[in-house]
């Protein structure tokens, strides 16, 4: 019997304490939108008029590029028809 009650107690006081951790940790889901001038990468498809698309790698610091590279082999030719579903902002922003 008093073995039952000292492993309860010890189970509420491990809950209590993950609770609490869980609850008061400020760095628990990170950071990532504190600093919106930390370098970061992403891709994306850039088109000529002739709607060859190809993926570039884009370095950003902050709202500013560092660097635009295209990525081999990652490109595509669209048929004339096609018409670009992204949004102007989208297609001229880079950062």
């Amino acid at each position: 019997m008093n073995f039952k009650i000292i492993t309860l107690i010890i189970l509420i006081i491990s809950i209590i304490i993950l609770v609490g951790f869980f609850i008061y940790a400020p760095q628990l889901t990170g950071t990532v939108v504190e600093n919106p001038d930390e370098k970061y990468t992403y891709t994306k498809a850039i088109c000529n008029g002739s709607n060859y698309c190809q993926d570039h790698k884009i370095e950003c610091e902050g709202k500013e590029s560092i660097s635009i590279s295209p990525i081999q082999g990652a490109a595509v030719q669209h048929p004339d028809n096609w018409k670009d579903p992204r949004t102007n902002e989208q297609i001229s922003k880079t950062c």
